[in-house]
């Protein structure tokens, strides 16, 4: 797995996230669509669709998976703009192609268009970085584990996100499933010293906070937005990594970085929160393609 070298744009613009976004309503397609909080997300329908070459140096890929059949996920909107049935599509396409937008405003990487692909699919050696999300409900099969450690150990990079407690049900699934893939190999938490918090942002210990899903946003009495983090959860910033002390896996726990990237372009999404999704998505593309 061979990727070709990044030349990054460190100018003040690129660096405050949030003015990329300060236009919000304008900048993505899409259209009104009732949070889960209660709260409905309008003004999206005013820009163009998103429109990506199709082929770049980077492509935001979301792996496909089965469900385990007891948590099977049926037929329903997975945003605004997708539908299908199954977990891994939960934000498609909408986070996949704001991501790839802020990648195109944010950065000199020539971004092209989205993809979404199954392990099996040879093409995933192509690209250095995979996303994956509601990794609490996954049921790989054994080719399927088999493929993800090769494309780990050749130099690929896997990011989990939307997974959630306090019921340990979900986490259990999950270091289930990757000790199938490392017999052993643990999971820690990061520390604000990794090259991954500051290889293109400085993340610090204060941004390692919780990212809402639409669902933990409410209308408060004074009409403002206010978050609501679930009872008995914490966010949890952890990762795998190689032999050789490189990360692997980037595990984003009770946090939901695909709900930010999702929900980019609405006023009502905490601006904030957006920019700090971003800022780690970046940091984690960057890594695995320089390290």
């Amino acid at each position: 797995m061979r990727f070709r070298p990044l030349f990054f744009v460190l100018a003040a613009a690129a660096l405050l996230v949030t003015a990329a976004f300060a236009q919000r309503g304008r900048g993505f397609g899409g259209g009104g669509f009732g949070g889960r909080g209660g709260l409905r997300f309008d003004g999206h329908g005013e820009g163009p669709k998103a429109v990506f070459p199709v082929n770049g140096e980077f492509h935001f890929v979301r792996l496909e998976y089965t469900d385990l059949p007891q948590f099977h996920r049926r037929f329903g909107f997975g945003s605004r703009n997708g539908e299908g049935d199954g977990w891994w599509l939960v934000d498609w396409p909408d986070a996949d192609e704001h991501f790839s937008q802020g990648m195109q405003r944010l950065t000199r990487v020539e971004t092209g268009e989205p993809r979404h692909m199954r392990l099996g699919d040879n093409r995933i050696f192509d690209h250095p970085w995979i996303y994956a999300t509601q990794t609490g409900w996954w049921g790989l099969t054994d080719v399927e584990i088999v493929r993800l450690r090769e494309y780990l150990l050749r130099g690929g990079f896997l990011v989990v996100d939307d997974m959630w407690g306090p019921d340990p049900e979900q986490y259990q699934v999950f270091t289930y499933t990757m000790n199938r893939v490392f017999p052993g190999k643990p999971i820690t938490e990061v520390s604000e010293s990794d090259a991954v918090l500051h290889v293109m942002y400085d993340i610090q210990e204060k941004d390692l906070s919780f990212i809402p899903g639409t669902r933990h946003l409410r209308r408060g009495a004074n009409g403002q937005v206010e978050v609501q983090q679930p009872f008995g959860t914490k966010p949890a910033w952890r990762a795998m990594s190689d032999d050789k002390g490189r990360m692997i896996v980037s595990v984003n726990y009770n946090t939901d970085i695909g709900d930010a990237w999702e929900y980019a372009d609405a006023p009502e999404y905490p601006e904030h929160m957006t920019a700090l999704a971003y800022r780690y998505g970046i940091n984690y593309l960057v890594y695995s393609m320089t390290h």
